[in-house]
């Protein structure tokens, strides 16, 4: 296997992580309010990052090092769960799932003019194909128009393309699990006290299996997804790799379908197929990589 294969395989796994987020945050969100969420899910993974670095007796992170921290933290820390928490109020994991479903081409875009990749035109038409059926699926679903809604996926997911392209980019000096843990520990000031603030006593009296929801985000898509992105991205590539996210989508509605109910149609299936085949076309695309702008491990 290629190192771009494997880095879309170790991607995979993050984005299956990540593709629950959507349909249990609708579920948290029946117990709590949307910045409890999104600072506290962050805060409780801030705590398993200190124990890990903690554990690991990871050295502190350079200087140099502590603004690339900073900007993941406010894209994949705060930006992203704090959006989108705030947009599965009123709308359904569904539809977000469709809008967030342009991210691949953001993370491309963004890699390119951040580390100067540079897909082919080949690799570039079928990005765009891809972010173009997402975008009709949304419309359809829509009645042929965006709402604020759409609007705070929109800025939520460019939130999280800015945090995924530096985190891979660092996950090639660092290693991935120290980098979302840096991220995280570096936010859990802001996110002690806005979860302090944001908290009611009657939250203790919330159901279990919310609680366990809340658990998942904080523990899975908040750090230990990234474990397995970040380290895709690093050993793939950003442009190879931000393709696999085509796949959350579908991933996303199908979760919601077994634990909202949602139901499954004959257009999701349909738009599921096509989306997937602008993957495996994506693989034959030539990127190249300017690996100067990279820092390997050592």
């Amino acid at each position: 296997m290629n190192k771009e294969s494997k880095g879309m395989l170790i991607g995979f796994v993050g984005i299956l992580i990540f593709s629950l987020t959507l349909p249990i945050t609708k579920v948290v969100l029946l117990g709590f309010n949307p910045y409890f969420i999104a600072f506290g899910r962050a805060l409780l993974a801030g705590f398993f990052a200190s124990a890990y670095l903690l554990y690991t007796k990871a050295l502190f992170p350079p200087k140099s090092d502590i603004l690339k921290l900073a900007i993941i933290a406010l894209g994949v820390i705060f930006g992203f769960p704090i959006l989108t928490t705030i947009a599965m109020e009123e709308g359904s994991s569904a539809h977000g799932a469709v809008i967030l479903g342009m991210m691949p081409l953001a993370t491309t875009v963004i890699g390119v003019i951040r580390f100067k990749e540079r897909p082919s035109k080949g690799f570039w038409l079928v990005s765009i194909l891809g972010a173009g059926l997402v975008v009709v699926y949304a419309l359809l679903k829509n009645s042929g128009n965006f709402t604020y809604i759409d609007g705070l996926l929109v800025l939520g997911g460019i939130c999280a393309c800015v945090g995924y392209v530096e985190g891979g980019e660092l996950s090639r000096k660092m290693s991935p699990p120290q980098v979302i843990s840096w991220a995280l520990v570096i936010s859990l000031p802001i996110n002690l006290v806005a979860t302090y603030f944001s908290f009611d006593a009657a939250y203790w009296n919330v159901d279990p299996f919310i609680w366990t929801g809340f658990m998942y985000l904080g523990l899975f898509p908040m750090y230990l997804g990234f474990f397995f992105w970040y380290g895709g991205i690093a050993i793939g590539g950003i442009a190879r790799v931000s393709q696999v996210q085509l796949i959350q989508p579908f991933c996303t509605l199908i979760a919601a379908s077994l634990i909202l109910g949602d139901p499954l149609t004959l257009m999701n299936m349909v738009f599921a197929f096509l989306v997937v085949s602008t993957v495996v076309l994506s693989k034959k695309m030539f990127v190249k990589r300017n690996e100067s702008n990279y820092q390997h491990s050592t």
